[in-house]
């Protein structure tokens, strides 16, 4: 995949820093993705990833820079505001309520409710929103069982699958993945991978953050590099392999 024009970049940040006291977490970063682009995010801990998804994602405000998404200038005050323009952001911690059922955990915090009195009533749609959650966790590839079942039933590769497919059901243009595979089997890995590329063939952006290079090198079509809170690269992924990946992150190469 050719290198993002200004024409068809959905979300960018530009020349944004963000500094805690005398530590600067982020100097001057731009970054851009476009729909139907997986761009992967990586360094080292302290490279400065965690605060640059933050500063995406709303729950934080930078310094300086720039938030753009379609070519407008944004300011997030709350991650609710990012969310209300389409961003869903999955942390390491996939937020699942483990004793609720799919359909609940699809719908946690958005819930619908009955019409007439019954909705008045607080009386929830249930058999609805069970309708709605398994079509749209189909529409990503996402087979879980079609029951009342809780999550903490599910496998952990079922569990992170539910946690990305509500992201999706709710996003409308960009999705952002903190370490979506951590902690999972090869096999479990190998279905959320799968369910990533399902995303970006529904016209999404997504941002795809992960130590596990493996996985970067296989999902992603650029990868931007990160270290010591600068972009020391950004680049279609087929110019990296793992050795040059890794010095990259590394600062050996």
């Amino acid at each position: 995949m050719a290198l993002v024009t200004d024409e068809d970049v959905l979300y960018e940040v530009k020349n944004v820093s963000k500094s805690y006291g005398s530590v600067v977490a982020l100097d001057n970063v731009s970054m851009k993705v476009r729909a139907g682009e997986v761009v992967g995010l990586v360094g080292d801990n302290g490279a400065g990833k965690s605060t640059l998804v933050k500063i995406l994602s709303g729950a934080h405000r930078p310094d300086s820079g720039e938030i753009l998404l379609e070519g407008k200038v944004r300011e997030w005050h709350t991650p609710h505001d990012a969310i209300e323009a389409g961003i869903e952001t999955l942390y390491q911690e996939s937020g699942l309520a483990p004793h609720l059922s799919v359909s609940a955990n699809v719908f946690l915090g958005r819930e619908q409710v009955k019409g007439g009195l019954l909705g008045r009533l607080g009386f929830l749609a249930n058999k609805e929103m069970d309708k709605q959650a398994f079509q749209d966790l189909k529409d990503v590839g996402i087979a879980v069982p079609e029951s009342n079942r809780s999550v903490s039933q599910l496998s952990g590769g079922q569990r992170q699958a539910v946690a990305i497919g509500r992201s999706v059901a709710w996003a409308s243009k960009l999705i952002l993945l903190d370490e979506p595979t951590n902690h999972l089997g090869a096999r479990q890995a190998g279905e959320v991978l799968n369910i990533i590329q399902q995303v970006k063939a529904k016209n999404f952006g997504v941002i795809f953050i992960s130590h596990t290079l493996p996985h970067v090198l296989q999902v992603t079509d650029r990868i931007v590099v990160l270290r010591l809170g600068k972009i020391v690269a950004d680049a279609p992924t087929s110019t990296f392999d793992a050795e040059k990946l890794l010095g990259t992150i590394t600062g050996l190469i």
